[in-house]
């Protein structure tokens, strides 16, 4: 086997290693089962509206490079650029990826650090970008969950002081802070502009994947078709997501320990490598030269990968 083959091997594996550590540090916010209930229970939009503005998008593709049109039909990954509140076409954000990972294995080319090191140092600087872009994701939408509640109790009293819920949503939008404070002035200029008030939610609904998102969502579709006093359900539903808000504080402080764990035991052995590596260089280099210190290499980076989906489904504790 090759030593460019070998690198090629390693540097995939690697690159998974590295996901999987940002993955089991950062939790993820995947919709679940329930949320994907509430959003079908909440989508009214038709299929001719759909249709429509498809075709209107189509005649604008021609200005959009051929690179940005295959990341459009991405729209995970448009959409989480979108929920980090991140001023970044796809394309950009992917050159810059890759550059990155160019920059880092150049950096093992060009100086003394062996050649077979540069998938790795190429994969510790590509995570910098990501593990970012996913910190700022999971921080604004974690602000946005925290001020549900009180965006919720305003709106409920504008209605009980006889404001309309349209009103409503822009007294939201001037009182409160960012991130909600935009979504719900995105959502108050989109019915300025024409759009019903259902599909305006429902489209901020599918913006924010918060499942007292959803239920809001939900309640305002539910009210406005089978009547009933709104002001008391969002009373209700801010009281439930409060109770949530608490019990899930205490399940971030008694998994606290495990999650630190999960970090010191996927930081060691790179850690430790690169210590031995400096320490005894001709030691560490008998992985890469010998076929069973390749084998026992592969097997470590492998064990590496399961240990992170372990720990990552130990500490995940959904709420």
């Amino acid at each position: 086997m090759s030593g460019y083959i070998i690198v090629a091997l390693v540097g995939i594996v690697v690159t998974c290693l590295v996901a999987f550590a940002i993955n089991v540090i950062v939790p993820g916010g995947d919709t679940t089962s329930t949320e994907d209930r509430l959003s079908a229970m909440a989508s009214r939009r038709s299929g001719s509206e759909a249709k429509e503005k498809s075709s209107l998008l189509t005649g604008m593709d021609d200005q959009y490079s051929p690179v940005t049109r295959m990341l459009e039909k991405i729209p995970a990954f448009t959409d989480y650029l979108e929920q980090a509140d991140l001023p970044m076409q796809p394309a950009k954000f992917i050159l810059l990826c890759v550059a990155t990972f160019v920059g880092g294995a150049m950096s093992c080319i060009l100086t003394p650090v062996p050649i077979l090191l540069a998938p790795f140092a190429g994969a510790l600087l590509t995570a910098l970008p990501i593990s970012w872009l996913a910190m700022k994701r999971k921080k604004r939408l974690s602000k946005f969950g925290r001020q549900m509640p009180e965006a919720l109790d305003l709106l409920s009293r504008s209605l009980r002081a006889g404001h309309s819920l349209n009103a409503g949503f822009g007294l939201v939008a001037s009182e409160l802070d960012a991130p909600l404070a935009t979504e719900f002035s995105r959502a108050f200029e989109e019915q300025n502009f024409g759009i019903p008030l259902d599909e305006a939610i429902e489209d901020m609904a599918d913006r924010i994947p918060n499942m007292d998102l959803r239920f809001f969502a939900t309640a305002i579709v539910l009210q406005r078709q089978t009547g009933g006093d709104l002001a008391e359900i969002l009373d209700k539903i801010s009281h439930l997501i409060r109770e949530r808000l608490m019990v899930l504080g205490q399940v971030q402080a008694l998994t606290g320990e495990g999650r630190m764990s999960g970090a010191v035991l996927l930081a060691l052995p790179p850690v430790l490598f690169l210590v031995m590596l400096k320490l005894n260089y001709d030691y560490v280099l008998m992985l890469f030269t010998d076929q069973i210190g390749r084998y026992m290499l592969t097997a470590a980076l492998i064990t590496q990968v399961i240990g992170a989906m372990v720990i990552k489904k130990i500490i995940t504790i959904k709420v």
